[in-house]
């Protein structure tokens, strides 16, 4: 081993070496000299553990591999042909073309993101969606954050710092990330107060206990798990009724932001902002980059007076909402007020699809394809912490992989590392990949991605 840690080059050896000189013509030479001790050092781990010493030309090749890959663009796009319509791994909500059209508009220049141009001094990056959420959801008034676990915390330590905060068990949850209910009341000095059971919890429950410290009842929607069974959960306007009662505040946390009705494309209903509004609710938060179909954002609306106080705090600046993301919610926002998100928003307008169009789709990739490639009928999922459990029916290609070593995990991993990626899912030893999550203009890119996966 001794040897084999000797028969290593010397770092100036390497950089000597013709294709480290043409490296240092891109890069700075200290950042070269840096990836070269790098590289030697992962080759000294590697013969610790057992490895030959690797030579000049395999270590410097291995540079401008890492030096490369450093300088790749990074998130890369990838072609979504799972069905999972809001995948969370994958970016989740894809936007709109009057939404990536808004952050170019933006990014190119400045802005008036936070000034008033007619009265020619400093404003609000609240105001410019500010009345489209109320004309939207019915709400007094509206604020955006970075995400909608920024929203909450902002939302309990601006409204019941050193208080109690009164939640179901059942919905002291954990979502996606380790994101945790609990932890949240914790980071923003509120004090968690469970009542009920895990499957049933009624008004009482909350009204027993309330104290002279209690603060707010917060609901929170269980978006991405279902309890079935001998279940029981008290009704929004009965706790907005009982939280008022006793001069409480009732906070609503509804997860994904849907501002249409799922039932009406088949689904289970998921509940909406407009709802919880016409509840009571004094403040409702949500999601943009999920069943609303636009960018990262956290949306509260509800009472004046309460939005204010959370607009006041000192957290608010901290989790604001950046211009890009603000001009790509405030596009979003204006598709729904037009009526046209199932037709503009293309997480609506992947729900919206047909089987019949679906059916048609599968059935060209399949013919494209050849004899490899299967149209049968499957399920679409929304995904993304939204609609636990509910599928749509779709039809699918599915590929077969006999004969190719490594089978199905091979040829899915073959159209991940393939120019454009794309990722499918394994079925019963058959690659899926499923229409609804592919658009028009990116399906001459997959079919030509699985012929090359295929040959």
């Amino acid at each position: 081993m001794t040897q084999a840690y000797r028969n290593l080059p010397s770092v100036d050896k390497l950089l000597a070496l013709p294709e480290l000189k043409e490296l240092a013509d891109v890069l700075p030479q200290d950042t070269v000299t840096s990836l070269v001790r790098h590289q030697l050092d992962s080759a000294r781990a590697a013969i610790k553990g057992g490895a030959e010493a690797p030579g000049s030309k395999a270590l410097a090749a291995a540079v401008v591999e890492h030096a490369r890959d450093l300088w790749h663009p990074r998130p890369q796009p990838v072609i979504n042909a799972t069905g999972v319509v809001i995948h969370t791994n994958l970016g989740r909500a894809p936007l709109s073309g009057d939404a990536l059209s808004a952050i170019r508009r933006v990014a190119e220049g400045y802005s008036d993101l936070e000034y008033d141009l007619a009265e020619g001094e400093r404003g609000s990056r609240h105001s410019h969606v500010e009345e489209l959420l109320r004309q939207l959801t019915g709400a007094e008034a509206a604020m955006v954050v970075n995400n909608n676990a920024s929203a909450m915390l902002l939302a309990l330590s601006s409204l019941a710092t050193g208080r109690e905060v009164i939640v179901s068990r059942g919905e002291a949850v954990e979502i996606g990330g380790g994101f945790r209910v609990p932890e949240v009341l914790s980071q923003s000095r509120a004090s968690l107060v469970e009542v009920g059971t895990t499957n049933r919890t009624y008004p009482r429950d909350f009204e027993n206990a309330i104290t002279p410290q209690t603060a707010a009842f917060l609901s929170v929607h269980a978006s991405n798990f279902k309890v079935v069974g001998f279940t029981n959960a008290p009704e929004l306007a009965d706790l907005v009724t009982l939280a008022h009662q006793h001069e409480l505040l009732l906070l609503h946390d509804l997860g994904s932001g849907c501002l249409l009705d799922t039932a009406e494309y088949g689904m289970a209903h998921e509940p909406t902002p407009q709802e919880s509004i016409a509840a009571g609710s004094d403040v409702a938060l949500f999601s943009g980059d999920k069943l609303l179909g636009g960018p990262q954002a956290g949306i509260a609306v509800g009472k004046a007076e309460v939005i204010q106080r959370m607009a006041r705090h000192p957290l608010a600046r901290a989790v604001r909402i950046d211009k890009l993301s603000l001009a790509a919610l405030m596009a979003t926002l204006v598709h729904y007020l037009k009526g046209e998100a199932t037709e503009k928003v293309p997480v609506w307008a992947m729900i919206a699809s047909t089987n019949e169009e679906l059916q048609e789709r599968a059935a060209i990739w399949a013919r494209t394809v050849g004899k490899r490639g299967t149209a049968i009928q499957g399920e679409s999922t929304v995904g993304g912490g939204s609609l636990p459990g509910e599928t749509l029916p779709t039809w699918l290609l599915a590929l077969d992989a006999e004969g190719i070593p490594g089978g199905a995990a091979e040829l899915a991993r073959r159209l991940r590392k393939g120019t454009p990626s794309v990722v499918a899912r394994v079925q019963d030893e058959k690659v899926i990949l499923d229409p609804r999550t592919v658009s028009l203009d990116e399906e001459p890119q997959l079919l030509d991605a699985v012929s090359v996966a295929l040959a």
